[in-house]
C-alpha cells in the first residue's frame, strides 16, 4: 500500500489540491484541481471540465512529471498546518468512454503534521519515505 491509513484519512477530509506540472520549456505550471483517491489502483485521479485540452494535461501527456500537495491549517492558536506531498508519474488518460483523468502514480510521498496531533507543532518532523514502482 502507498499511503497509510492516516494519510488515506486526511485525503478523505480535502476537497481540493494543488498539481504542479512540467511545461514543455521547463517551467512549472501549478493549477488547483479535485481529486480523489483510486483504491483499486492505489493511485490520485484528477479529472475536470475540459481536462483533454487542458495544459496540465497536455504536459503530464508529454512527459509524466508531475508533484500534488493537499495541505490546510489546523488551527491558528497554536498554529498548525498539515500537508501531503506527492511526487510521482503522472498518466494522461483519455478514454473513449469516459471523462479524461490525470492519473498520479505515487513515487515519493512526504507527509507533516497530520498524524502527530497532540505533539506541539514546532516539534513535528515531515515523514518521507519512497514508493516502489511496478514491477517491470
Amino acid at each position: 500500500m502507498s499511503f497509510t491509513q492516516t494519510e488515506l484519512d486526511y485525503l478523505a477530509t480535502q476537497r481540493l489540491g494543488r498539481l504542479a506540472t512540467v511545461q514543455p520549456n521547463g517551467t512549472l505550471q501549478v493549477s488547483p484541481v479535485g481529486f480523489r483517491y483510486n483504491a483499486s489502483t492505489e493511485t490520485i485521479d484528477i479529472g475536470g471540465y475540459n481536462m483533454a485540452a487542458s495544459r496540465k494535461f497536455r504536459n503530464v501527456a508529454d512527459n509524466g512529471r508531475v508533484a500534488f500537495v493537499v495541505d490546510d491549517v489546523a488551527s491558528i492558536e497554536p498554529w498548525r498546518v498539515r500537508c501531503l506531498e506527492i511526487r510521482g508519474d503522472g498518466e494522461a488518460i483519455n478514454p473513449a468512454t469516459d471523462a479524461p483523468i490525470i492519473r498520479i502514480h505515487p513515487r515519493r510521498i512526504i507527509s507533516f503534521g497530520i498524524d502527530d496531533l497532540d505533539r506541539e507543532p514546532h516539534d513535528l518532523v515531515a515523514s518521507k519515505r519512497d514508493v516502489a514502482g511496478p514491477a517491470v
